[in-house]
């Protein structure tokens, strides 16, 4: 799928996303999260995420636990539990986060 910029939003600073898919039931998204990017931790009461790794590497801390994730893994994160997708390696890291049904107006940061 073509990333245009109709659907590019920046967050948390450098970070980038493109809405591939943007529907109250689904949501996938192409982020980019330079070295040394993060997100905040949080949580969604109702969406099930799940991230997976296109290029690079990236940590994600899931409910106090740091699993290290390298190109062809991915992680899947269950309502409710706590969150922070992380680069803390030297090169940007290329990812897919799916989420079902949509984060928006589910997120509450810890």
């Amino acid at each position: 799928m073509e990333r245009g910029p109709s659907r590019h939003y920046a967050w948390g600073g450098d970070n980038d996303g493109w809405h591939l898919v943007q529907r109250t039931d689904l949501s996938v998204i192409a982020e980019r999260v330079p070295p040394g990017g993060r997100e905040r931790r949080h949580r969604h009461a109702l969406a099930r995420q799940f991230f997976y790794v296109l290029s690079g590497r990236a940590c994600i801390e899931l409910a106090g636990k740091e699993v290290a994730l390298v190109a062809g893994q991915g992680l899947e994160v269950p309502p409710g539990l706590p969150h922070q997708f992380m680069n803390p390696y030297d090169e940007d890291v290329h990812f897919l986060v799916v989420s079902q049904p949509t984060t928006r107006g589910d997120r509450s940061d810890d």
